[in-house]
């Protein structure tokens, strides 16, 4: 059981994310902090709070947060969780524009540094978040006077300059690549100079304008100085290292482990298109004897074992013994390359750092709430196994749901929980295929019968990758009396015997009691069962609700270039990112159109010439 109080006391005095929970677990409110303690006991002892945030007060079951090293990274990380959870007593933003990134347009055969307020999959480099738009801007200036990186919006094309320069070439901040006075090489030098510094090797632009301010102070110019002052503590302040949310694309696991006597916390946390969105906590039993080593390759072994998704990069924080077998191992199971690694300096280290610090804090406060929510766990499953009348307790729990809007996209998820808690490896999600229009009962179905035909099948192979092998010892269903039937009829058909539950809700939509044997049993609001169940009804439907939802952003992409013969998804997407929309794609110029990434100049040619046909 969660005590408020007994919690309390474990919070420690560091900055770091909160995440309050309801008593169904569901996260109803995220805030930072710079110093966590205090802030959480806010909510439990002060009585001065606005009406919104007393309400909230009342729904709290249990809390949990995440440290970081600095207010900065908490704000951020806040920031990306609120908008992944969209917790109910949050304000939320509807958009990503909420701070300043630092755009540098490589894909320019002379580059520009501009600051934009969203990042694109375009081929350029992208520094930030921010939290200062003025930072970001002084920042900016001062990179353009000192590497004289230009500012315009021209398009200059070798060998077809302008005559005339603009301001900024006479007054030296342009070293006038529109007339031809730089040649694209000794451009670009000072460009990687640009990258260096905002990759956080700001020395030498801070070095450099010390040197100016000093000569501005000498030469009595001190309001020349005053400016190259504030220029380098923009940069300074810019310089602060913000790893909780990357400008990449990338997807990264970063593991880490802290072990005592008999155990050990793995925590894994997972950034997707850069941004860290969650994490996940695991007990692991372990001898003293063990290596840190050896407790990362066991887990690295049993945790991506049949997982739903592999990322292209994990971080871990040692070198294991058998890494290159694990490698090749984990891009098998993920079909294309794995890099494991080691972070060793920079961000990536800093983030590594970060995980190993909050597995930690979690065995060192938590270990013992963590084992007794395990055994709370288990007696919940022991409690259903005797409310219906099991013979014995169903350590595998597999629960099925169906998502569609008005029989579209008809999806289906199947969520696992062993002795009472989810096994996130073991999820697996069925896109309907024989099923069209809303017809749940037939869609439920057909994604019992494929789950068990795959696991019956994989049952009698030897030697090969089994993800289905091992069927349920109970299954809960989203639904009624009627989806019952449908499930126990699939399942007698292969000869099987396996216990059936109907999920059911109440008017508000809340998990009012289970459905066996035809009949319906209550389940009592405020126990173990209840929570366990409800969490699972709640899993199901969020996980084929998020399966959904990413089919419909890919059948959003179908648009009239699925027309033009030669374009593909990629160039598809790459299109549509560098223009926005397709009208911009059919009012760019071939020029305009070969500088997307993935497009070369037949393919632009093919996309001009179909737009230009379809205009006459």
């Amino acid at each position: 059981m969660f005590e408020i109080k007994t919690e309390l006391a474990k919070v420690p005095d560091l900055p770091g994310i909160y995440m309050m929970k309801d008593d169904g677990e569901q996260i109803i409110y995220i805030g930072k902090a710079k110093n966590l303690k205090k802030r959480i006991k806010q909510y439990f002892q002060s009585k001065n709070h606005a009406f919104k945030i007393q309400k909230m007060i009342q729904n709290i079951f249990s809390f949990e947060y995440i440290i970081t090293d600095s207010e900065i990274e908490a704000l951020i990380l806040e920031s990306n969780l609120i908008k992944k959870h969209k917790p109910k007593y949050n304000t939320r933003l509807t958009d990503d524009k909420t701070y300043p990134y630092i755009k540098v347009t490589i894909k320019d055969k002379f580059p520009r540094v501009l600051k934009v307020r969203e990042i694109k999959q375009d081929g350029n480099k992208y520094f930030g978040p921010y939290t200062s738009a003025l930072a970001v801007k002084q920042t900016i200036e001062s990179i353009r006077n000192i590497f004289k990186i230009r500012d315009c919006n021209l398009k200059i094309v070798t060998g077809k300059e302008n005559s005339r320069p603009c301001l900024n070439y006479y007054i030296n901040r342009c070293n006038g690549p529109c007339i031809g006075k730089i040649t694209s090489a000794q451009y670009m030098e000072a460009i990687h100079k640009v990258l260096d510094l905002l990759n956080g090797k700001e020395e030498e632009l801070i070095r450099e304008l010390e040197k100016r301010m000093v000569e501005a102070s000498d030469s009595l110019l001190f309001e020349h100085a005053a400016i190259y002052r504030d220029q380098i503590e923009a940069i300074k302040n810019l310089g602060e290292k913000q790893k909780v949310s990357k400008a990449s694309f990338k997807d990264i696991d970063i593991i880490g482990v802290a072990s005592g006597e008999n155990d050990a916390i793995a925590q894994i946390f997972f950034v997707r298109s850069g941004k860290i969105t969650g994490r996940e906590d695991y007990l692991l039993t372990v001898n003293l004897e063990d290596s840190p080593e050896e407790i990362i390759g066991t887990f690295i072994k049993q945790y991506y074992t049949g997982t739903v998704y592999i990322p292209k990069e994990i971080f871990v924080e040692y070198e294991l013994e058998d890494m290159e077998l694990i490698t090749n191992w984990l891009s098998e199971l993920r079909g294309n390359k794995v890099s494991l690694k080691v972070p060793q300096k920079g961000e990536n280290s800093m983030l590594m750092k970060m995980v190993r610090k909050n597995a930690e804090e979690k065995l060192n406060k938590d270990i013992n709430k963590i084992k007794i929510q395990k055994e709370e766990n288990f007696m919940a499953v022991s409690e259903l196994a005797d409310l219906i009348g099991l013979d014995s307790v169903p350590l595998r729990v597999e629960a099925f749901d169906i998502s569609n809007i008005q029989g579209l996209e008809n999806v289906g998820s199947m969520v696992v929980y062993e002795a009472g808690e989810p096994k996130k490896s073991d999820y697996r999600r069925f896109k309907i295929r024989n099923v069209f229009g809303q017809n749940d009962y037939k869609s439920m179905e057909e994604m019992i019968d494929r789950r068990i035909n795959r696991g019956l099948i994989e049952s009698s192979l030897d030697g090969k990758q089994k993800t289905f092998n091992q069927l349920p010892d109970l299954i809960l269903v989203d639904g009624g009396k009627g989806h019952v039937s449908v499930v126990e009829e699939a399942i007698k058909n292969y000869g099987l015997t396996i216990p059936v539950c109907g999920m059911v809700k109440d008017d508000r939509h809340i998990t009012r009691g289970l459905i066996y044997k035809k009949k319906e049993v209550m389940l009592l609001r405020n126990t173990k069962l209840y929570r366990l169940i409800s969490s699972i009804q709640n899993e199901a439907h969020r996980f084929a609700i998020s399966y959904h939802r990413d089919l419909r952003k890919k059948n959003v992409l179908k648009t009239i270039l699925d027309d033009i013969i030669g374009i593909g998804e990629k160039r598809k997407l790459s299109l549509l990112n560098t223009f926005g929309s397709v009208e911009g794609i059919a009012n760019a110029t071939i020029e305009e159109l070969q500088k997307a990434p993935s497009m070369n100049k037949l393919s632009a040619l093919k996309v001009y010439e179909f737009f230009e046909k379809n205009r006459g």
